[in-house]
This record gives structure tokens, C-alpha cells and sequence, in this order.
């Protein structure tokens, strides 16, 4: 059996890394797959923070604006804690028991938890595959995982994201009926 595959998409803010996660998702609907995604918070049409949503269908805010606790990233406060009571059990649950992990996203807003970052490298370390997405910038942790051979990673762009998706698939080597 071929090693699990790792996969990072990676682009600028409104790329639609998110967007590309969900049709992936979408595409292997009898794919045991577990994980999180994160989305925007809009309110009147601006962004206010993000949620996370896992795969078994909970959710909470992990930043807004109204976050007076909590760390600070830019204009969002980050509730820590509440994300990970929330990821690493999932996280944790997906490495047991799925075939494709989904973390959505490595980024300056959950890399405050050093728990999310040892979830990670349990991921990819497990022997499932796992798609994530990653932030651009440079990072010690993000780039360490840039770095590692069991990894590759892919630019998303709104245009090329119908491409991407059947690459990944096939890369993956998943059908819909696995």
C-alpha cells in the first residue's frame, strides 16, 4: 500500500483555499473524512471573524472583533481555548479513524495553540492523508512543514481551482466509491 499523501494549498487571503477544501469534500462524499475548515463571520457584508466547523458538524468562533479576551491579531481577538476544545479532539478522532484528514488552515490565528501544533504533526505523521491549508508567510512552524519530503504543496488561485481539484483527487488516488 502506497504512503499517504500530504498535500498543502496555499495562497494569498481570498484565493479560495477554503472553497477548493469544501469541493474536494464534495467530490469523495463516501470518503471517511474528518477535520475542520474555517470561515468567515460577515456582518452587513464585512468580515467581523471566523468560525470553525468540523466535519462532524460543530462549530465555534475561534476570532471577532468584539473578542476583548484572548490573543490579538490584528483588529480579531483569538479565543485559544475554545478553538482547541474544539480541534484537538477532532483532530485526535480523524487520525483514528479516517482516511483523509482536513485542516483548514495553518495560520498566525491557530498556531497561538501549541496543542493545534503538535495535532498537526500527529497528522502528518499518522498514515492518512492529509490536505491543509497553509499560510504564505514564513513561519518556523509553517515552514518546517513546507520543508518536510512527505509533502506537497500546490498555489491556489480562483482560476485554477477546477484543475486542482481533480489533481488532488488523482494524486490522492481516491474515487468516490473507495
Amino acid at each position: 500500500m502506497p504512503k499517504p499523501q500530504n498535500i498543502l494549498l496555499q495562497g494569498p487571503p481570498g484565493s479560495g483555499k477554503t472553497t477548493l477544501v469544501k469541493k474536494i469534500i464534495q467530490m469523495l462524499p463516501n470518503m471517511n473524512t474528518g477535520g475542520f475548515y474555517t470561515e468567515e463571520i460577515r456582518d452587513q457584508g464585512q468580515r467581523v471573524g471566523f468560525f470553525v466547523q468540523t466535519l462532524d458538524g460543530e462549530q465555534e468562533v475561534l476570532a471577532h472583533m468584539n473578542f476583548s479576551h484572548g490573543t490579538r491579531v490584528g483588529k480579531y481577538g483569538v479565543d485559544v481555548r475554545t478553538f482547541e476544545n474544539l480541534v484537538i479532539p477532532c483532530l485526535k478522532k480523524a487520525t483514528e479513524k479516517s482516511d483523509l484528514i482536513i485542516i483548514d488552515e495553518i495560520g498566525k490565528m491557530e498556531l497561538f495553540s501549541d496543542l493545534f501544533r503538535a495535532a498537526v504533526m500527529a497528522c502528518l505523521y499518522a498514515d492518512v492523508s492529509v490536505i491543509a491549508t497553509i499560510m504564505s508567510q514564513s513561519h518556523p512552524f509553517v515552514d518546517k512543514i513546507k520543508m518536510r519530503d512527505d509533502v506537497k504543496r500546490m498555489e491556489v488561485t480562483k482560476d485554477e481551482q477546477g484543475f486542482l481539484v481533480k489533481e488532488i483527487i488523482e494524486r490522492l488516488d481516491f474515487q468516490e466509491n473507495k
